[in-house]
């Protein structure tokens, strides 16, 4: 089954300055078209692509929770198969993509963590059960049934509980996040007959992904 790709594109002139505010304006327009229409769940789900030690990828989903002149970021357990693969390495690369705007984001560059205090601001403003998780979790670890999953939430529901207050749960020690230092941003826009539009923002200076000069802008073939 295949689909002809309706998408308005992107050229040079509508592109914005900087990849920050691009990126944004992308954003918030499939956070728009989800209120409005229903068809971009989850606008801010981000694939998060790393290495092993063997040189095999690795991808997975999770949610963009930072975005700002110093990259787009996420939360997760330290201890995770992600965390520690972007340790070894030191790089990944991540993806949004929004299939019913036919529009894509890349990001490459180098892994840095997220400071701590961002980390403790983001963990108290999540939902009483989401912190709950957070302890009940060893994330990518093995683990016998649900049931012992379970088991381990109502431990910690009970050891933590809901008060109302956002500080009624700590964050754990081996609760954090990532950032990505990024070298490089492409903008996908998909249009009829697989001519699509792909401008990249490649890193020329330092700065950050707010500041316009330290990225030059190039188009790629399809």
């Amino acid at each position: 089954m295949r689909s002809e790709y309706s998408g308005e594109g992107l050229s040079e002139d509508q592109l914005a300055a900087t990849p920050l505010e691009q990126v944004r304006r992308w954003v918030a327009e499939a956070e728009t078209r989800q209120a409005d229409r229903g068809d971009v769940v989850e606008p801010v789900a981000l694939s998060v692509a790393t290495v092993d030690a063997d040189g095999l990828p690795n991808v997975r989903t999770v949610l963009m929770r930072f975005l700002d002149g110093r990259g787009p970021g996420f939360v997760t357990d330290l201890g995770s198969t992600k965390s520690r693969e972007i340790g070894a390495t030191g790089g990944m690369a991540a993806s949004l993509t929004w299939p019913a705007m036919y529009r894509a984001v890349r990001f490459r560059g180098r892994a840095l963590p997220v400071g701590r205090d961002e980390i403790a601001a983001y963990f108290t403003s999540r939902p009483w059960g989401s912190r709950i998780s957070a302890w009940a979790s060893e994330q990518s670890q093995p683990i016998a049934d649900r049931a012992a999953l379970v088991a381990a939430y109502e431990r910690y529901a009970a050891l933590y509980p809901d008060t109302g207050s956002p500080d009624d749960v700590p964050v754990p020690d081996g609760w954090g996040g990532w950032r990505i230092d990024c070298d490089e941003v492409e903008l996908w826009a998909g249009r009829r007959d697989r001519l699509h539009d792909r401008l990249v923002f490649t890193r020329a200076a330092d700065g950050g992904l707010d500041v316009a000069d330290a990225w030059t802008v190039h188009r790629r073939q399809p």
